[in-house]
């Protein structure tokens, strides 16, 4: 297991979100690896994303398939404006927007 990991920040939709990316956190015996993808909100702290509720998403995914996308900040990207679209992102926000009366 390894512990260098690369770090973007990022801004989306006014919340600055922090990457952290190793391509490979952990080898396995027969030469595979697995790669270890964090996604936090920073500011504001643990701020929600369509990704995560909590403002913090740890996901393991083979490099490839960040690889494909353009690395892992174009990934995070691609992957957060998928999820905005849906239907459960959507009243998310739109709950954030309207007042509480109680």
């Amino acid at each position: 297991m390894k512990t260098d990991y690369a770090i973007i920040h990022k801004n989306w939709n006014g919340i600055e979100i922090e990457i952290r990316w190793i391509a490979d956190y952990v080898s396995f015996d027969d030469g595979q690896s697995m790669a270890h993808l964090e996604v936090e909100s920073v500011k504001p702290k643990h701020a929600p994303l369509p990704i995560t509720e909590t403002g913090y998403r740890s996901h393991f995914i083979n490099r490839s398939n960040v690889d494909h996308m353009g690395g892992p900040e174009a990934y995070v990207e691609a992957w957060i404006d998928e999820m905005s679209r849906t239907h459960a992102w959507r009243e998310t926000t739109s709950a954030s927007r309207q007042l509480a009366l109680f």
